[in-house]
């Protein structure tokens, strides 16, 4: 039998299911990566077309139906968690945003409990939505690098430099000052770039991050590498040609 519970919850994505439901998968607080199916979401004479809601990047506040016997389950009632100002009658940041969600989405796949990963990214979303246009530009390699910390992944930035070289081994996820041989890894201005990325504790920070578009892209496809090396199946990112034309 099902019980209820209260939770928030970050859209990851949103299905049309018959005439007026929807299918959508919410990274939820209490109980990680969760399906719902709403019923009547998109009737706007019965709803007043909930759907608006179930954005990708939509934090929300939840009342749910739970079974952890079911692969699917119910909301109860939903509504705003966090208000955005800008995200989604924004191009840019909505494109950022939606990046963040497509990314996130390809690597929580089970529904673990990770409330440590749920804030960070509930303060990731905040922050591109509050922050000036440099902060959300940085945001997309930040969020990425950041984000292995919740997966087991992380990049070990405990590096101490003796030759004046520095390199990041994307197989190994480790800084070395001799490049490897097999010749997947970040060039030293790259890995000094990832290096201080990773030492940028606060989004607020990144205001202070001196980056062109063209650093940003080139970042963001090596990271995409990265992810690609040790993400089972984790396939081709749709966001990243968007985000490129609009951030360049």
């Amino acid at each position: 039998m099902a019980s209820i519970f209260n939770t928030k919850g970050i859209v990851l994505r949103s299905i049309k299911y018959g005439e007026t439901s929807l299918v959508v998968t919410i990274f939820t607080e209490l109980f990680g990566s969760q399906t719902y199916m709403v019923n009547g979401a998109r009737s706007a004479k019965k709803t007043g077309n909930k759907a608006v809601m179930y954005q990708p990047g939509a934090i929300l506040q939840l009342q749910v139906y739970h079974n952890e016997l079911k692969a699917m389950h119910r909301i109860k009632e939903a509504g705003w968690e966090v208000l955005y100002k800008h995200i989604f009658s924004d191009v840019i940041k909505n494109s950022i945003v939606l990046f963040m969600i497509e990314l996130l989405h390809k690597v929580v796949r089970q529904p673990e409990i990770n409330n440590d990963l749920f804030y960070f990214c509930e303060d990731c979303l905040k922050h591109v939505d509050e922050g000036n246009a440099k902060v959300a530009a940085n945001m997309p390699v930040f969020f990425a690098i950041h984000l292995t910390h919740f997966l087991g992944l992380k990049i070990n930035e405990d590096f101490k430099n003796s030759t004046g070289e520095i390199y990041l081994d994307l197989v190994e996820g480790n800084f070395t000052d001799a490049a490897p041989v097999h010749g997947n890894y970040l060039p030293p201005e790259d890995a000094l770039i990832t290096l201080e990325i990773l030492r940028t504790q606060h989004p607020e920070e990144l205001a202070g991050l001196s980056l062109n578009q063209q650093k940003r892209r080139q970042l963001i496809m090596q990271y995409m590498n990265f992810y690609t090396w040790h993400i089972p199946d984790f396939g081709q990112m749709k966001t990243l040609k968007i985000l490129g034309e609009l951030l360049s």
